[in-house]
C-alpha cells in the first residue's frame, strides 16, 4: 500500500505527507482500514514510533481515527480538516484540482465580499494603507512575477485583517498557502492577472471610501473574474 521512505533526514512529515497524499487523491477511500502498526511500519521501513506518531497527526487533521479492535480507519470527508494550511497546499497536487478551486472560490465569495464591506467601516488608516501598498506593488513587479503573486496575495489578506474581526483574520492566514497557489495558476493565462489590476483598483477606492457596499459589489465581481479566468486554466 505505501513506498518506502526515503528521506530519512524528515522522515515523520515524509510519513504523513505519503498517507494523506493517497487519501486525497482517492487511493484510499473513507472507510478503509489502514494495515497494522507492524504490517505498515515494515512496508514503509520506518520505525513503528515514527509511524505511530504520524497517524497522531493524520488524526488532528481529521483524515483518520483510531478505534479498538477495528484499528485505523479513513474518516468521511466531511471530517477532514480541510482549512488545515498543510492540506490545502497538498490538494492542489493531489486530488482533483478544479474541484478544490471551485470550492475555495466559493468560500471567498462568500466571505471575502462581507470582509471588504467591513474593512471600509472599520479599518484604520494604517490598515487602508497596508491594502493601498500591496496594490501599488501589484501594478510596479510585472504581472506575472512571484513579486505581483505575493502583492496579491498581501491585498487580499490585508483586507481580512482591516476587517476587524479576529476570526476572519485567522482565515486569511489558514488559506494563505491555498490562495497563493490559485494566483499562480493564472499565470498560465496571458493578460489576466494585468486584466485584473482596474478591479481591484475598484475595490481600493470603495473601502478608502468608506463605502461598505459597493466595496462587496467591488470584491464580489473581482472575485467572479477571478473564478473564470482559473476555469480556463484548470
Amino acid at each position: 500500500m505505501f513506498e518506502k521512505a526515503t528521506i530519512r533526514k524528515n522522515i515523520h512529515q515524509q510519513i504523513v505527507y505519503e498517507i494523506a497524499s493517497r487519501i486525497l487523491a482517492g487511493k484510499i477511500e473513507p472507510g478503509a482500514t489502514l494495515p497494522t502498526e507492524d504490517l505498515a511500519s515494515a512496508e514503509m521501513n520506518v520505525s513503528r514510533t515514527a509511524y505511530r506518531e504520524a497517524l497522531k497527526v493524520l488524526t488532528a487533521k481529521g483524515l483518520v481515527e483510531s478505534r479498538p479492535k477495528t484499528g485505523t480507519r479513513i474518516c468521511p470527508r466531511k471530517h477532514w480538516n480541510l482549512l488545515d494550511p498543510e492540506l490545502m497546499s497538498w490538494s492542489f497536487g493531489i486530488g482533483p484540482a478544479k474541484a478544490f478551486v471551485e470550492s475555495l472560490s466559493e468560500m471567498r465569495m462568500i466571505i471575502e465580499p462581507a470582509a471588504a464591506a467591513l474593512a471600509a467601516e472599520r479599518a484604520s488608516e494604517d490598515e487602508i494603507a497596508l491594502i493601498h501598498d500591496a496594490f501599488e506593488r501589484m501594478k510596479s513587479c510585472g504581472f506575472e512575477t512571484p513579486e505581483s503573486i505575493q502583492a496579491d496575495l498581501d491585498f487580499h489578506l490585508a483586507i481580512l485583517n482591516a476587517a476587524g474581526n479576529d476570526l476572519l483574520a485567522s482565515l486569511g492566514h489558514l488559506i494563505k498557502s491555498a490562495l497563493e497557489k490559485s494566483f499562480e495558476l493564472t499565470t498560465d493565462l496571458p493578460g489576466a492577472r494585468e486584466i485584473s489590476l482596474p478591479r481591484h483598483a475598484d475595490v481600493l477606492q470603495e473601502i478608502q471610501s468608506r463605502q461598505p457596499e459597493k466595496a462587496s459589489k467591488a470584491m464580489h465581481l473581482l472575485l467572479t473574474e477571478a473564478w473564470s479566468d482559473l476555469v480556463l486554466v484548470l
